[in-house]
């Protein structure tokens, strides 16, 4: 990954990522998901959703509108 990439949300959950990224893509930014959970026991580990840091404030934002 590109070090222009930060971390704006995390969670055990994968479709939570999966909107939350779709909710920045209608929002015109770019989003990656990172599964670090473990293959074995799912149990361990988090999904991790980075945007380029030109826009960690704006999607952040946004994240915090839809957890609510």
């Amino acid at each position: 990954m590109e070090k222009d990439w930060m971390i704006v949300y995390s969670t055990n959950q994968i479709y939570l990522a999966e909107i939350a990224k779709q909710v920045l893509a209608d929002n015109g930014m770019n989003s990656i998901i990172i599964n670090k959970k473990d293959s074995s026991y799912n149990d361990f580990g988090d999904i991790e959703l980075y945007v380029n840091r030109d826009f960690v404030i704006e999607a952040k934002a946004l994240i915090k509108e839809i957890e609510s």
